[in-house]
């Protein structure tokens, strides 16, 4: 009871500097440290700090110095990007973190202010800052996944998924969504505050209440989950994992070796057998596509000759085999090239293309440089190498493979993007991330797997990743990682296809579903208030 007394004077004596700290306390809640006691416990810090704000710039203020320290510790990954590209100091890589956690904190600006707002904090009616938090935050997260092409990494709620053997609390997202996942953290940390505050009054009572809270939680996230059996008769697949390097994987010198080494890994286990061969993003460097100025072939791997290069590809897929792999596309106009698209292709055995699928979520500065015409001229680049940006594609697709399946694909980043990952007209059997995570060090790969567990949750999906690097995986449609390669290891994955579920709740309805329970808390908490006045 001192400790708590102690650190409620703190919170009191420094609110600005406590709510930075707290920000940054509330990240290790993420992967790689997966401390996720420590978010919650932050969280309900930054709502007692809420609770005492008198004006509505305290309010906005504490959520946003919260914001930058959370966003600032969380994407410390970003900064790696940096040190791979010579365009650029790699000084900048920090630099470019804290300018991008400025903005992000916004949306828990954005939260914190209307959660106060409403909450007209006088008296008693202050404490239902806390209730009021949880849809602020659900739609502060949902706004910050689409305003100025979103950037949906790391949501509050990605501390509540389990380890690799269990969805933890996140096992409720075909419900409530992501975004209703983080809303749930919020919840629990305004319980735990409410609690904390009647310990006096409860006393022993009150410290069981407390207890019992916790040890339920903990349970919870970490109790093992019982893998649902995968049919002997399923799709075969092989996953690939490479390990090309980032420091070579754009250099022409290697592009012939590191070729050869992922065509090594891939070979058949059982030669004539129906499989599915998956290779990652930026692991293939030839052009596929006929058409282009000869100049482009020429500096690829093969005889600078697309049909030869897609026949060659055929028979490493082998006999009843199909591969999908990350490739780069080229846009034309007037027969010059002006642009690239990220892309995964399908080649069949004889080398025919079934169909391919462009990346629709590009990232700002690493695939095209925003604002060009302004901040070229002030020395910015894009961390990708060449001088072309990248076109988005069309949005989530399937591609109807036949006897390998319907495919839905996502390339690397754009996975964390809830609600946007699957054709709802045309539903896939799986969904496939080919990645490369090389850029992101040891931090970013981690919180990517995991944001593609909540992907698979969500959608009732498995979920195949094939990364350059790793972390790649094979994740059925509860979130389980079946098998999985860890960063820096050559490797591949052989088995069969987890089942997919019926649609889920989520699947058939997205982001509407976390902000009517938003738009409904709401409304119970102005009922409530009123109520409670009169």
């Amino acid at each position: 009871m001192h400790l708590i007394t102690r650190l409620g004077g703190i919170l009191r004596e420094h609110p600005r500097w406590a709510a930075l700290l707290l920000g940054a306390i509330a990240a290790f809640g993420f992967q790689p440290w997966r401390l996720w006691p420590l978010t919650i416990l932050a969280v309900a810090a930054l709502i007692a700090l809420l609770t005492r704000a008198t004006t509505a710039r305290q309010a906005a203020l504490l959520g946003w110095l919260f914001g930058w320290g959370h966003f600032s510790v969380g994407n410390t990954w970003i900064a790696t990007a940096f040190t791979y590209q010579a365009n650029m100091p790699a000084w900048l890589g920090m630099i470019a973190v804290m300018l991008l956690s400025i903005y992000l904190a916004l949306f828990p600006a954005l939260a914190t202010l209307a959660a106060w707002t409403l909450a007209k904090p006088s008296g008693g009616q202050r404490l239902w800052a806390g209730a009021l938090l949880v849809p602020c935050w659900i739609v502060g997260e949902w706004l910050r996944s689409w305003v100025l092409s979103g950037f949906a990494w790391n949501p509050l709620g990605v501390a509540l998924l389990g380890g690799f053997d269990t969805p933890g609390l996140a096992a409720l997202t075909p419900w409530i969504g992501t975004y209703g996942l983080s809303g749930l953290l919020v919840g629990l940390a305004a319980l735990l505050l409410a609690g904390i505050r009647q310990l006096p009054r409860w006393r022993a009572a009150g410290g069981a209440a407390l207890t019992l809270g916790i040890i339920a939680t903990g349970f919870a996230m970490e109790w093992p989950a019982t893998p649902t059996p995968v049919p002997a008769t399923a799709l075969a697949f092989t996953l690939i994992q490479p390990d090309i390097r980032q420091e070579v994987l754009d250099d022409p010198r290697f592009y012939e070796s590191a070729f050869v080494q992922t065509a090594a890994l891939s070979a058949a286990p059982h030669p004539g057998e129906r499989r599915l061969l998956l290779w990652p993003e930026s692991g293939l460097p030839d052009y596929l596509q006929d058409g282009y100025p000869q100049g482009y072939y020429e500096a690829t791997t093969f005889a600078a000759d697309p049909r030869l290069a897609r026949q060659r590809l055929g028979r490493i897929a082998g006999a009843n085999g199909l591969l999908l792999t990350g490739t780069v596309d080229l846009a034309m106009a007037q027969g010059r090239v002006f642009a690239a698209r990220n892309t995964v292709t399908a080649l069949s055995a004889n080398g025919l293309i079934l169909g391919e699928y462009a990346k629709a979520h590009l990232v700002p500065f690493g695939e095209y440089l925003p604002f060009r015409g302004l901040l070229e001229p002030l020395g910015m680049a894009r961390l990708v190498p060449g001088d072309l940006d990248f076109l988005p594609g069309p949005g989530p697709r399937t591609l109807d493979l036949g006897p390998w399946g319907k495919a839905g694909l996502q390339l690397c980043y754009e996975i964390t993007f809830s609600g946007q990952v699957v054709d709802e007209t045309h539903r896939p059997d799986y969904i496939f991330n080919p990645s490369n995570d090389g850029w992101f060090g040891s931090w970013g790969p981690p919180q990517h797997l995991a944001q593609a567990r909540l992907r698979a949750i969500e959608e009732g999906l498995p979920l195949l990743r094939s990364t350059t690097t790793g972390i790649s995986a094979v994740v059925d449609a509860d979130g389980i990682v079946r098998n999985s390669i860890a960063r820096l290891t050559v490797g591949r994955i052989d088995g069969r296809m987890p089942s997919a579920k019926p649609p889920t709740l989520f699947s058939r309805y997205g982001n509407a579903l976390p902000l009517i329970i938003a738009g409904l808390l709401l409304i119970i908490s102005q009922v409530a208030m009123r109520y409670r006045r009169h």
